[in-house]
């Protein structure tokens, strides 16, 4: 038989920062998002840059995640997360100066650039933008959640 539901915990090398229960979860593996349902078989993955999405009811909490690793099992979605925010947390005005020096930075025909790193700040900045935004935009102020439907 399997669990009807799954518990979620996100941790960072600072805090736990999440503790849930939840119908499913999307997190961001290194090759691309992975949906994970209760009574998913054990898995072990890394983390790439990217949104954590977990629902449960009409409720769906995300979190912009910096790279980690991620322990599934049937009943339990372990994440340890390098870095690991709530759209709440994330000051919008610095982060959107952040994608404007990464965009520059990828635009410029400067051959001395780290093209790895460039991309990855990009990539960072851009989710953080995006998960504040949807926090903002979605949600009830002082909730961490997004109402669906």
């Amino acid at each position: 038989m399997f669990p009807e539901t799954l518990e979620l915990v996100v941790v960072t090398p600072e805090r736990q920062l999440l503790r849930e229960s939840c119908a499913g979860v999307e997190i961001p593996g290194a090759d691309g998002y992975l949906g994970i349902l209760p009574g998913h078989a054990p898995l072990m993955t890394e983390l790439g840059i990217g949104r954590l999405s977990s629902r449960s009811g009409n409720t769906e909490v995300q979190l912009a995640v910096i790279r980690g690793f991620a322990e599934v099992l049937p009943d339990r979605v372990t994440v340890l997360a390098e870095i690991a925010e709530r759209g709440e947390e994330i000051d919008v005005p610095r982060a959107q100066a952040a994608l404007q020096r990464a965009e520059r930075r990828m635009s410029s025909q400067d051959s001395n650039i780290d093209w790895d790193r460039a991309r990855a700040a990009l990539q960072r900045a851009l989710i953080r933008v995006q998960v504040a935004r949807k926090r903002r935009t979605g949600a009830a102020s002082g909730s961490q959640t997004v109402a669906l439907g």
